[in-house]
């Protein structure tokens, strides 16, 4: 049975229907979603979540950077460990923008990925 997964952010693909992407992109999706949430923002989770979102006004630095990494480290093997196998994930600051590389296999079907999410901060 082929999966269906909704695209995020939520669409509509060309025929008007709700659009919807591969399973990969999906699970980078999800990881996107978990490294943007703040911790205490969900509703009966507020342990989930890496907040790197909650970086756009606070000043960037090495030091934060290097602080995030740890976070979004746990947060994603915490809450996503079952999904993926994190092979590395680095965060970069640079000038205003926090940029976050990641690389990791999607375990159900082994398939390796390599993902970039950037944060425009303070």
């Amino acid at each position: 049975m082929e999966r269906t997964d909704l695209d995020f952010p939520f669409g509509f693909d060309a025929a008007g229907r709700t659009a919807t992407t591969p399973y990969a992109e999906h699970v980078t999706d999800m990881i996107e979603q978990l490294l943007l949430t703040g911790p205490g923002e969900r509703v009966n989770r507020p342990d989930i979540g890496g907040g790197l979102g909650q970086t756009v006004f606070s000043p960037n630095s090495p030091e934060r950077a290097a602080a995030l990494e740890l976070s979004l480290t746990a947060a994603v093997t915490t809450w996503l460990g079952d999904v993926v196998d994190l092979r590395r994930l680095v965060v970069s600051a640079d000038d205003a923008t926090l940029r976050v590389d990641l690389e990791y296999l999607v375990r159900p079907t082994g398939e390796a990925v390599v993902a970039s999410i950037s944060e425009v901060t303070g």
